[in-house]
């Protein structure tokens, strides 16, 4: 029932970790890859290890969660060695995230994967702050053409991007002309909601440390602007280009209107981070039921249906 077929594979399911989220060490990615999601991606690898923000950097808040990790992993070579194990031993693809702190580290990463035997799937991050004084690249519009050019004069692998929120109808339609020109496997919308704060009313500080208490907001508190992405971009990209729906699902039923509004997988953070793996057997059987309710036997039934009033 719950089947879905992604890059020309059949996934039992579309549930996904966000990268960022219990996938920072092999024993969490084995954890991972023996639980019920459908696919797995690995922690966003910077060229060399980072031990990332000052602490405490990731709170859990009533309706979700503020974070500022500063991108802690354990390295490219980390992720790749682990990646080539592991596609030995199993036909699912593993899915490999990269967020340079600059274009020319994300080139230089994305050059070893092509040179590499990984047969998997790239996600290239392009919601990561990119140079002081500048927006994070998919922010300015240039240099999201300008590091896409580069990246597909050499790379032939599935590659998807990893998107910031956007708010205005404008900048969809401006994203999406530029990403039409490029043979993108996905785009994986959204990352967190950037610079949002949280107080501790108890104590009337912020409750991270970083950049002063400013963080990514994460959770059902943009459950509403991830949908709005999702739909967004489904309407205006061409059909090769898939959706990933990341943001705000907690249950079976957020699962559902993320696939109704067009995405093909679904990524969950901050939930995961609550629960831990066990939440993709909740969230399978939640999104099954609901299914079986309204009548569908296949996700595609219902996939980007979403009516609108008129």
């Amino acid at each position: 029932m719950l089947t879905t077929n992604f890059l020309d594979f059949d996934f039992e399911n579309p549930f996904m970790n966000a990268s960022g989220v219990h996938c920072m060490t092999i024993k969490e990615l084995d954890e991972l890859s023996t639980s019920v999601a459908g696919a797995y991606i690995m922690k966003s690898a910077t060229p060399k290890k980072r031990a990332g923000n000052s602490e405490p950097r990731y709170y859990d808040v009533p309706l979700g969660s503020i974070n500022s990790m500063g991108l802690p992993n354990l390295g490219f070579e980390y992720y790749l060695e682990y990646a080539l194990k592991q596609q030995e031993n199993t036909k699912r693809p593993l899915f490999f995230s990269v967020a340079g702190m600059s274009v020319a580290e994300n080139i230089a990463m994305l050059k070893e994967i092509e040179a590499s035997d990984f047969a998997g799937v790239t996600e290239l991050n392009l919601s990561c702050p990119n140079v002081p004084g500048k927006p994070q690249v998919a922010y300015d519009f240039e240099l999201t053409e300008e590091t896409l050019n580069q990246v597909f004069t050499f790379f032939t692998k599935p590659l998807g991007v990893k998107l910031p929120p956007y708010f205005d109808m404008a900048h969809f339609d401006q994203m999406a002309e530029i990403l039409n020109k490029y043979p993108l496997a996905y785009v994986n919308s959204i990352n967190s909601i950037g610079n949002g704060l949280y107080i501790d009313t108890t104590s009337d500080q912020v409750v991270i440390k970083p950049k002063e208490g400013f963080g990514g907001i994460g959770g059902q508190y943009v459950k509403p602007t991830a949908l709005a992405n999702v739909r967004a971009f489904y309407t205006r990209l061409k059909p090769e280009i898939k959706i990933i729906g990341t943001g705000g699902i907690l249950t079976g039923q957020d699962a559902y209107e993320h696939l109704l509004c067009g995405a093909t997988m679904l990524q969950v953070g901050t939930q995961l981070q609550k629960e831990g793996t066990a939440i993709f057997e909740r969230l399978t059987k939640e999104l099954a039921s609901i299914m079986t309710l309204k009548g569908y036997q296949t996700i595609d039934e219902f996939r980007g249906k979403l009516k609108v009033i008129d």
